[in-house]
């Protein structure tokens, strides 16, 4: 039974990411897109599933890895979220570099753009944070907040930049996917009781690797 539970989440969670892809790549906007183009935009698309994995191993949800594991591939999967970020605007930028500048100087008049730059400068700053934090005087709690709140920004930065635009990504599956990282994100924030006065319980948290534990 247990068993069974674990491929059925592993299989939601690999449907949930990739009908989205397979949808954008038949998309007939692709017959007419520059490669370079599509290589941006297919980076965002994948930016946007790893927003739904992250908080999943943070949290020690995904069955089958243990704590270690799961920390080193939440560390892992997060410099995969930055270079997908980096990809994505640096494409933009070659595909068009007056739009990405107006973008990052905030005077683009389209409002998914100012979505894209908060959330692109907010996984930045969480990836510096997280670099960081054994030079920082931070205390414990203190970094988890931080870190916390600005994967919470680049998560609602990133949908709202999503959903905003009109583009390869199908309708339906793009709805379902960013539900599914807004759902999955504020799930785990709130059962790591960072921000409320709920505080998991040691022994079963322990037990499954729970949210936010320690590295220390």
């Amino acid at each position: 039974m247990r068993r069974l539970r674990s491929v059925l989440i592993w299989l939601v969670l690999l449907a949930i990411i990739t009908v989205p892809i397979v949808a954008a790549v038949q998309s007939p906007l692709m017959e007419w897109r520059q490669p370079i183009y599509i290589i941006a935009g297919f980076a965002g698309i994948v930016a946007l599933a790893i927003l739904l994995v992250q908080p999943m191993l943070a949290a020690g949800l995904l069955p089958d890895l243990s704590l270690g594991q799961a920390r080193k591939f939440h560390q892992l999967v997060g410099m995969a979220l930055v270079a997908a970020v980096v990809v994505h605007v640096g494409g933009l930028w070659i595909f068009s570099p007056p739009d990405v500048i107006d973008a990052l100087t905030l005077r683009s008049p389209t409002p998914f753009s100012l979505w894209g730059v908060i959330a692109m400068w907010a996984v930045f700053a969480a990836a510096v944070l997280a670099l960081l934090r054994r030079r920082l005087a931070f205390r414990v709690m203190t970094w988890r907040k931080v870190h916390t709140g600005l994967a919470a920004i680049t998560v609602l930065g990133t949908v709202a930049h999503a959903l905003l635009i009109e583009g390869a990504m199908e309708t339906l599956s793009k709805v379902l996917l960013s539900t599914a990282v807004l759902f999955v994100t504020a799930w785990v924030i709130y059962r790591s009781g960072i921000w409320t006065k709920k505080r998991p319980k040691r022994k079963k948290e322990a037990a499954r690797g729970g949210p936010f534990r320690s590295h220390g």
